[in-house]
């Protein structure tokens, strides 16, 4: 059986964030010119296998909270 990790929810996201971010970095730099494609290449591919994890339904409340944030961010900046 997995052992899940200790912590809360919110805790365990931001250390996951923290590796995702780490890995993206890494691909970014190696990607060269092609980072703005390996970027958007990352977020299909982290989809899907989300997808494959949590299912279709978590993965889509996650990505309308994810695109509210933009959303939000998008008006500070703009206003």
């Amino acid at each position: 059986m997995e052992k899940k990790p200790e912590g809360s929810g919110e805790a365990l996201f931001e250390q996951a964030l923290a590796t995702a971010e780490k890995h993206l970095t890494a691909a970014l730099t190696e990607a060269g010119p092609l980072a703005p494609y390996v970027a958007v290449a990352m977020i299909e591919a982290a989809v899907n296998r989300g997808v494959d994890v949590a299912g279709h339904a978590d993965i889509v409340d996650m990505l309308r909270d994810l695109a509210g944030q933009i959303e939000d961010d998008m008006e500070k900046s703009e206003g």
